[in-house]
């Protein structure tokens, strides 16, 4: 069959669940018998996410190819329980940069390069090329309606509901209405408003999708139905959740699913079977025990705000190993850089039940991290290390426990006479160069595991796993045999044995970590393995 595609595009303001709505369209059709891809078109001219701050653009996510992708394709492989590639993310910077590559090669034969038509005629190879093999194909357009950044998407979109006619492509405005709190009663207008501006460009919405506090009532729906010019049938309500897993069985119950096949005069080729979904969203609302961990950090505040879409997926991780075991994780966001100066604050840390510490980058907050991981190796609190963490845990066992006195990593104290991570030869050239972008070990990387280790019977005893990785520095083998003379266990190393991927301490409750992400294999009812292990030893 001809692809389908589902154009979808945000409306009032940024934030409003544009990415966890498209994840969960995407579900639903999937449970329809579909095959479904995402494809996530972020308009900023950075070529990918790798050298945004977190704390302004959120997590970057990382694919098994190596792609460093907005957060939201993370959301997009959880619901779907599927690897996506790196092509599935388009940027304003890949398009202008293939464009004036191709250009700069003589592979226009002459042509003036305009953006009409060779904007939009790349924006659709891309597009196509995601979407191949697949039925049907959600697009996500990042930023708000409005934005001068999405003229160009918008533009190719409507090129391509004319190559492929307006049967096979459908769009979607996700809005918001605000519940003012002094009258208590929920506008429509900014809704009214973000349907007027993208009538502009040509797109009249096929489907608004109303967030909010609460449920949108018949009366607004009437009124955007007016607005609009479409049936309040495929205006639908998207009020707050509790755990964003919620939101297929929402919109479910909104009859979505049928509709949009309805729309594409498509039939449901199975009935979908939402029970152990739904068991798994119960146990996240109605745990019968719950756990604190905290989860020390650099990357948790921006002016007077706290940010969690920092950690989005170690969060996400977490849930979903606590749903699988049947209990409630309360997560806790611990900033790093307190803890290096505030021993009363260091000692709260005896609250929890769990520590983790993520990765990151610089010395900011490292020695408050450091603090954390000595005190859940000497108080026997479950820690789990991820990255950086791992790096740290070195860090942090060769001072205390091997006696080298100052010991550190290469990035944060380059004179240090212990530099128990140091970074790759080929990645020092890399930055000698200025070449920071795209030139981490990124992607997915083998690891042997050791037998009868804790890491290797969490991965169900397999001999090799792929994880995903993001980072320059590793831990210097000139050192590995003094550490593990004192009793730390490397795990997982790489094929030929030069790279330490994953370490952990015997005769402790938990205390693991490793140099990849394994929060980004993690999926709803397919938990990572580490974590697993980490919030079981919580129990």
């Amino acid at each position: 069959m001809t692809t389908k595609y589902i154009i979808v595009a945000g409306g009032v303001m940024s934030g409003i669940g544009k990415g966890v709505t498209t994840a969960s369209v995407g579900k639903i059709l999937q449970n329809y018998g579909y095959k479904t891809t995402a494809v996530k078109i972020d308009p900023y001219i950075n070529c990918d996410a790798g050298t945004l701050r977190p704390t302004e653009h959120g997590e970057v996510w990382v694919t098994d190819d190596g792609g460093e992708i907005d957060q939201d394709l993370g959301n997009y492989e959880r619901f779907l329980d599927m690897d996506i590639s790196r092509k599935n993310n388009i940027t304003t910077g890949q398009v202008y940069k293939a464009i004036i590559d191709k250009e700069r090669a003589g592979e226009y034969l002459g042509e003036t390069v305009q953006f009409i038509p060779h904007v939009p005629e790349e924006i659709k190879r891309r597009i196509r090329s995601a979407s191949e093999g697949f039925d049907i194909c959600l697009i996500e357009i990042g930023g708000t309606i409005g934005d001068y950044e999405n003229i160009p998407f918008l533009f190719a979109m409507k090129s391509l509901e004319r190559d492929i006619g307006k049967e096979n492509l459908l769009y979607v405005l996700i809005t918001y209405l605000p519940v003012m709190g002094h009258l208590q009663e929920m506008k429509t207008k900014p809704t009214q408003q973000a349907i007027r501006l993208l009538s502009e460009t040509g797109i009249f919405p096929d489907f608004i999708v109303c967030r909010s506090t609460i449920p949108l009532d018949e009366v607004r729906k009437k009124k955007i139905e007016i607005y609009a010019n479409i049936s309040s049938k495929y205006v639908i309500s998207e009020p707050d959740v509790k755990t964003i897993y919620d939101i297929p069985l929402d919109l479910e119950k909104e009859g979505m699913g049928l509709k949009i096949l309805e729309k594409f005069n498509l039939k449901p080729l199975k009935k979908p079977d939402w029970t152990e979904w739904s068991k798994s969203v119960d146990t996240i609302k109605n745990p019968n025990t719950k756990k604190k961990v905290a989860i020390v950090g650099k990357y948790v505040d921006i002016g007077e705000y706290n940010l969690i879409d920092s950690y989005i997926s170690i969060n996400q991780a977490l849930i979903h190993a606590s749903s699988t075991l049947g209990i409630g994780v309360d997560i806790e966001w611990i900033d790093s850089k307190k803890l290096e100066t505030n021993d009363e604050y260091a000692q709260n840390l005896k609250n929890y039940d769990g520590i983790i510490i993520p990765g990151g980058f610089g010395k900011s907050g490292v020695e408050g991290k450091i603090k954390a991981i000595q005190f859940a190796r000497e108080n026997d609190i479950p820690f789990l290390g991820l990255c950086l963490g791992m790096q740290l845990a070195v860090v942090e066992f060769a001072r205390n426990v091997c006696g080298l006195d100052g010991a550190n990593s290469a990035e944060m104290d380059p004179k240090s006479n212990h530099h128990v991570i140091d970074i790759l030869l080929e990645q020092k050239k890399i930055l000698d160069e200025n070449r920071y972008g795209g030139t981490m070990r990124l992607g997915a990387y083998p690891a042997q595991l050791k037998k009868s280790t804790k890491v290797w019977e969490l991965y169900n005893k397999k001999d090799v796993v792929y994880e995903r990785h993001r980072h320059r520095y590793e831990v210097n083998p000139a050192f590995i045999q003094r550490l593990e003379e004192k009793g730390l266990i490397f795990s997982g190393v790489s094929p030929d044995r030069k790279l330490m991927e994953f370490l952990e301490l015997k005769d402790k409750k938990f205390f693991v970590a490793t140099q990849a992400h394994p929060e980004f294999k993690s999926r709803f009812g397919k938990p990572a393995p580490l974590f697993y292990g980490f919030v079981k030893s919580l129990i």
